[in-house]
């Protein structure tokens, strides 16, 4: 009875979940773990008028500096995506070229919408607002709605003052919250990278999307 017992005994275990994992199972890397975005991450508090973030790529670094004190509502939103690892492991997608001016326009990258990282909306804060201009090196968040935002952003080679609000044409345009300070020329290889071509037409979509590998606050 008592070897039966001994012998029953591993096999219940294993059933309920108990024991050595096997081998071949792999054990959860806590690296990993870390970086995965939680489901109600904090909003940051107390943070300074301009606040610095890299964004790291497959292609080079990218430094922007934050005006949180024109647009506080816009970089929490971008801070608050970074902290807790949302952007890490997208990508940009997109690249835009001025008409006429093909090595200027902007790129675009972030979450495109994707429903696992995505963050509640926020109320858009145009130029008109802020008081920020879509001049050359603004990173920009783009509009989910005409009057919302959420986790999608653009880097402006050249003037685009095309993104800025004309409240005017009922338009708000894209929401300027700072600028590149670091990386401008990563900037213009992620712009000059091929697009695919859609119906025999040029297309806006980058061919072989640029990896965001993480984005970060920078002390």
């Amino acid at each position: 009875m008592i070897r039966a017992l001994a012998l029953l005994l591993p096999l219940l275990l294993a059933g309920c979940g108990g024991g050595t994992p096997a081998a071949n199972q792999a054990l959860p890397d806590a690296n990993v773990a870390a970086a995965r975005p939680s489901f109600d991450p904090p909003v940051p508090k107390n943070l300074p008028d301009i606040v610095r973030v890299r964004i790291e790529t497959s292609l080079g670094a990218i430094v922007v500096a934050l005006d949180h004190r024109h647009a506080p509502i816009t970089v929490t939103n971008f801070v608050r995506y970074a902290d807790d690892h949302r952007f890490d492991g997208t990508t940009f997608y997109r690249s835009v070229h001025t008409r006429g001016a093909p090595q200027e326009g902007f790129v675009q990258g972030g979450i495109a919408h994707s429903a696992r990282l995505l963050l509640p909306p926020i109320r858009l804060e145009p130029t008109s607002e802020t008081g920020l201009r879509h001049v050359s090196g603004t990173i920009s968040m783009a509009h989910s709605t005409p009057d919302t935002a959420m986790g999608d952003f653009v880097l402006c080679i050249a003037d685009q003052p095309g993104l800025d609000a004309h409240p005017g044409k009922g338009d708000k345009g894209y929401a300027a919250f700072g600028r590149v300070v670091a990386g401008m020329d990563v900037v213009r290889r992620i712009h000059a990278a091929p697009t695919v071509a859609v119906g025999g037409k040029p297309s806006e979509r980058i061919a072989a999307p640029v990896r965001i590998v993480r984005v970060t606050r920078v002390a």
